[in-house]
């Protein structure tokens, strides 16, 4: 798509910092890390969501997600990883294309895991929240 940043980069166009590349997939450094070596991992074809990504790329887009973990890990020694993507605006995607964050996280960093993303705590009846979820799958 001619107006995605990230479809320019993975066409070779607007230069990044990339660290790993096969067929399907590109991996790059963000602009604004999280943590030292806080890499992008996007499918060369372009899908907003992961729900618009056509399935045949899923499999491609999550084994280079897997590969980059391995080389992140090998390179940098980080303590853990978040590993993870924000699905929608409000969510906070701020690209309008898939992209898997790969964050380093190194002891006494001050991060956390994904329940440290929220501020609030919901309180509700989570059967019913279950109920609700099942019945939509079927």
């Amino acid at each position: 798509m001619a107006d995605c940043i990230f479809c320019t980069i993975a066409a070779g166009e607007v230069k990044a910092h990339a660290v790993y590349e096969n067929e399907s997939v590109l991996a790059f450094l963000d602009i604004h890390p999280a943590s030292r070596g806080h890499t992008m991992v996007i499918p060369k074809v372009h899908a907003e969501r992961l729900d618009r990504l056509e399935d045949r790329h899923v499999g491609p887009l999550f084994t280079g997600v897997k590969t980059v973990m391995g080389i992140l890990e090998k390179a940098l020694r980080p303590d853990g990883l978040n590993v993870g993507w924000n699905h929608g605006w409000a969510a906070g995607q701020h690209v309008n294309h898939l992209h898997v964050h790969l964050i380093p996280r190194y002891g006494g960093d001050g991060g956390g895991g994904i329940q440290s993303l929220i501020r609030s705590s919901v309180k509700e009846d989570l059967a019913s929240v279950a109920d609700q979820i099942r019945t939509a799958a079927r």
